[in-house]
């Protein structure tokens, strides 16, 4: 991913941030190994971090969850300690039972610490050719209401109401956010992506602070466009985008499509970033049906671990780990199932130590 991912994430919103530690100290950083293969990857990083002598410990904590006072299933207390005393965590996959009464977690989490902006790169992978070549794309997703808010109800049976929740003070934040953030990575268009032609006064109030944010930044080019219009120009030609800025679901959605002209989620890397801190992610599933059998491709989570890197100023870290990585996905002897090849996770993990090691 590009060199200056979530400097501006650093400078702009969390200046205090990495100050907060010693400099002689390890980091403490929270980890929630998540779902499924969520523990084998998680594992993975923890060794290959270890092979880079990157100065920070784990606290792992447990998210499965637990009834309340209120008989409601929610996040473990000790969990959500963990994270607001470290500010900053690194989350494996969840899995979110479908069905009636189940919420998702992943939801959950970022309301419950307001991690209000999801940042997603997808760049294109020298060494493993796609459909698309050269493509660099920033998606930024409003990460806290819209449709997923999880307001609904049914009104009689058999009619179900979802409410999709827009604010001025949630749009303006993630409209501002995005508009530092190509600023400060050298970027120099932003779009608003949305449908307010349909949804006039919820899209319309989240395009009028974006509208608004681009007057404060004259020297960054805004354009603003339907999410169906952006969606067939993408697979058309992605080199047109370069950061985009929508609302939660049209986020979800997009930012995904951009992850697959790179190569799928599995090369993905994901950070969700608040007032007080930020949560960094693999946004691919828990892959229940190879969990434990040393299949899985530990990449995504790597990633966003290295983007985790960069905001706590360790960039040196960062960048020894990111380049090994690359130079191994770059090896098909050393490619997981996932990307054509046959290596286990722990090969591809060690192959990557061995070439951190040899730097």
């Amino acid at each position: 991913m590009a060199s200056k991912v979530f400097q501006s994430m650093v400078r702009a919103s969390h200046q205090s941030l990495g100050r907060c530690y010693g400099s002689s100290a390890n980091r403490i950083v929270t980890l929630i190994p998540g779902d499924g293969i969520g523990p084998e990857i998680s594992a993975s990083v923890q060794k290959i971090f270890a092979a880079a002598q990157v100065p920070i410990e784990w606290e792992v904590v447990d998210v499965t969850p637990v009834r309340g006072p209120d008989g409601r299933m929610g996040i473990p207390q000790a969990a959500i300690d963990s994270v607001n005393r470290n500010k900053i965590g690194l989350k494996g996959p969840l899995m979110t039972p479908i069905g009636k009464g189940h919420r998702s977690l992943n939801l959950a989490i970022r309301k419950e610490f307001e991690l209000y902006a999801n940042v997603r790169p997808c760049r294109s992978l020298e060494g493993y050719p796609t459909l698309y070549r050269n493509v660099d794309v920033v998606t930024i997703r409003e990460n806290t209401e819209g449709e997923y808010s999880g307001i609904e109800h049914e009104i009689v049976d058999g009619v179900v109401q979802s409410i999709k929740l827009i604010t001025r003070a949630a749009s303006k934040r993630v409209a501002e956010f995005a508009f530092k953030y190509a600023e400060d990575n050298g970027r120099s268009r932003v779009t608003a992506v949305h449908k307010a032609n349909i949804m006039r006064m919820s899209d319309g109030l989240f395009l009028q602070n974006c509208r608004e944010a681009a007057e404060k930044y004259p020297d960054i080019k805004f354009d603003e466009k339907y999410l169906d219009t952006v969606c067939l120009n993408m697979v058309q030609d992605p080199s047109q985008f370069d950061v985009l800025v929508m609302p939660n679901l049209y986020g979800d959605i997009l930012s995904d499509l951009c992850a697959g002209l790179v190569g799928g989620l599995g090369l993905t890397a994901s950070g969700n970033v608040g007032e007080g801190g930020a949560v960094f992610e693999s946004v691919h599933g828990t892959a229940p049906d190879i969990a434990g059998m040393d299949k899985a491709n530990p990449t995504a989570l790597l990633l966003s671990a290295v983007m985790m890197l960069r905001y706590m100023d360790l960039y040196d870290h960062a960048a020894r780990i990111e380049k090994a990585c690359f130079d191994t996905i770059k090896e098909p002897e050393n490619r997981t199932g996932d990307l054509g090849g046959s290596a286990k996770c722990s090969t591809f993990t060690d192959a990557i130590c061995k070439k951190i090691e040899e730097t």
